[in-house]
């Protein structure tokens, strides 16, 4: 990829009789992480997002360290400004969604904290994202006050990205997040994906197996089988072929 790298991976990691092994730049837009299950996607995701350690190895946020086995860095998942989807989205279910979108910024607040002379101060966000612009952004302005189990799976998918997106993320990670919707749902959520890579322009990884999902999306795929690398490069070259 000619653009300066966003994400730079090159780790190792066992786990029983599997192990991944991967080394592969991620830049700007979305880079596509296709691959049958069991692949290794999800753990690689995971190992990003500093949900996992890798045995050896370093991964960087453009110049910024997150992990990296030689020098002993590790930064916990919290700090890494780092936005995860899930396929289940994984809301709160106790919480309105308004509560749940509002839940990111607790994340993005504790990125922003420092300690000044007059003990922790909070450093000027970035962004002027509230909840209400997000939830209109994606066309839920109208469920804030909702609970999850009174959604559809596309509903609670748009508020896990309006979550993620609060957190004011230097990347998102997305785990399958059209896996579960049917064809009408996914159709929405694809728009709305292209929509904040082309509007916010946040880097993503999006993992996925379905090819033609991936083609329409990413602007770079990597492609994973049996933890290792199989190829790399543009998205409808890789794609093409699979």
């Amino acid at each position: 990829m000619s653009a300066t790298p966003v994400l730079t991976v090159a780790a190792t990691l066992a786990q029983g009789d599997f192990v991944l092994d991967v080394a592969f730049d991620a830049g700007p837009g979305i880079t596509g992480l296709f691959g049958p299950s069991g692949a290794g996607k999800t753990t690689l995701l995971h190992l990003v997002a500093g949900l996992l350690r890798p045995d050896h190895g370093r991964i960087a946020l453009g110049a910024r360290v997150l992990t990296g086995t030689a020098e002993r860095i590790f930064v916990p998942p919290a700090r890494r400004r780092i936005g995860l989807v899930y396929q289940d989205a994984q809301l709160f279910p106790h919480m309105t969604v308004g509560q749940n979108i509002a839940f990111g910024r607790w994340f993005a607040a504790r990125r922003h904290l420092r300690r000044g002379t007059n003990g922790i101060e909070e450093t000027p966000r970035p962004d002027a994202l509230t909840v209400e612009m997000l939830a209109e952004t994606l066309g839920i302005g109208a469920l804030l006050d909702r609970r999850p189990a009174k959604l559809s799976g596309g509903e609670r998918q748009r508020v896990a990205l309006a979550r993620a997106i609060l957190a004011s993320p230097e990347l998102l990670l997305l785990d399958e997040p059209l896996a579960a919707l049917d064809d009408e749902r996914r159709s929405e959520i694809l728009s709305l994906i292209e929509d904040i890579r082309d509007r916010l322009a946040i880097p993503m990884l999006y993992v996925s197996h379905r090819s033609d999902e991936l083609m329409r999306l990413a602007s770079h795929a990597v492609v994973l089988d049996r933890g290792q690398v199989s190829a790399v490069g543009a998205a409808q070259e890789v794609l093409a072929r699979r």
